[in-house]
């Protein structure tokens, strides 16, 4: 394995940022970027040894400092997903975040992490090379209660795991949601859209949402539903469908309820059959939001002068779930001041 540290750009602040390439034995090549936390670019082999990158992404720090609206790679925090109106609270004080997202905040607002320097570090770690990016966010932060000590490290394994490890600590009770927000593309980043290649989800539930993509609570089932990748199917098999949750979102834009039980288990597969790409996606968050890129629009340039479509790359965000700070019926998102926490999320490569 090595490891590359070097500039990749510059802020708005005339910060230096820095990237870290990693790359096993395998060649499986990984590069991170202090903003936003971001994965950069992963370069996996197919069936035949050939190697793409598959995670859409810039190629420039201005691109992934104004963001651009689609947080490509990034890490998203303090919380990710959307809050209904904006507003919380926790310990009966009222809290009021940005409304970004028509009346709701979404990603915690237009001042995310998604956007901001992350300290990068190249640490020791038994399990392969590792880059970790910390972030200090101050009380009042985001309209957030309370300091966030907050850090990431990616890992690098040489059977091609990328394992994200969130930890910190907050000085006051507050939401802690954070994710990783990439989209993929086993095909290649520039090779169009995900729609060919087949998702498995192991949930039997989702979380229904209303106009505004926020749930209504509800527990629903997928038997029946568009929603069911309980036996694997391409994407694009029901995402033209009338049924209601996807027209509303235009595409899959949806939270399900995970039967991990709060352990790092498999939860999600993408399988792109013609390159022979395989991706498994462990986590113990309780829920996971599958995103098929609705929003992307073709008219913001990525990498290779690439740009980006509908459908270009598909999410896989481990999370809690959306507004559960409002809702009695999910997993709460709030950390106990001084409690340490730590979550855990891993993208697994092979061939078929």
């Amino acid at each position: 394995m090595s490891i590359v540290r070097e500039v990749f750009g510059y802020s708005s602040r005339n910060e230096a940022i820095y990237s870290y390439t990693i790359v096993n034995g395998n060649g499986t090549t990984m590069k991170l970027i202090e903003l936003g936390a971001a994965l950069q670019s992963l370069k996996v082999a197919d069936r035949e040894g050939r190697f793409e990158d598959v995670v859409l992404g810039y190629d420039n720090s201005k691109q992934y400092e104004s963001g651009n609206g689609f947080y490509l790679g990034v890490v998203v925090g303090r919380s990710a997903n959307r809050i209904k109106d904006g507003r919380f609270m926790i310990k009966g004080k009222s809290y009021q975040l940005e409304k970004n997202d028509g009346p709701n905040n979404l990603h915690s607002g237009s001042d995310g992490y998604s956007s901001r320097r992350w300290e990068g570090q190249i640490v020791d770690d038994e399990r392969g090379q590792a880059v970790c990016f910390s972030i200090i966010s101050p009380d009042g932060d985001q309209g957030m209660p309370g300091r966030l000590d907050l850090s990431v490290t990616y890992i690098l394994t040489e059977d091609d795991s990328v394992i994200l490890e969130y930890e910190g600590v907050a000085g006051e009770d507050t939401i802690v949601n954070p994710t990783n927000h990439s989209y993929f593309n086993l095909a290649g980043h520039s090779s169009g859209t995900i729609y060919g290649q087949k998702v498995w989800i192991d949930a039997d539930e989702f979380t229904p949402s209303d106009e505004g993509l926020i749930p209504t609570g509800e527990y629903r089932s997928v038997s029946g539903t568009p929603l069911d990748f309980r036996a694997a199917k391409t994407i694009g098999q029901d995402i033209n469908s009338d049924y209601e949750q996807l027209v509303r979102a235009g595409g899959y834009d949806h939270n399900y309820v995970l039967k991990n039980n709060g352990n790092v288990e498999l939860v999600a597969s993408l399988e792109d059959e013609k390159s022979g790409r395989y991706m498994e996606v462990y986590t113990d968050m309780p829920g996971m939001q599958l995103y098929t890129g609705n929003f992307l629009s073709g008219k913001v340039r990525g990498k290779d002068d690439c740009y980006y479509s509908k459908g270009g790359g598909v999410c896989f965000e481990s999370q809690y779930f959306p507004d559960s700070v409002n809702n009695m019926a999910f997993e709460s998102p709030v950390v106990s001041a001084g409690v340490p926490f730590e979550y855990v999320t891993i993208y697994k490569f092979s061939v078929r």
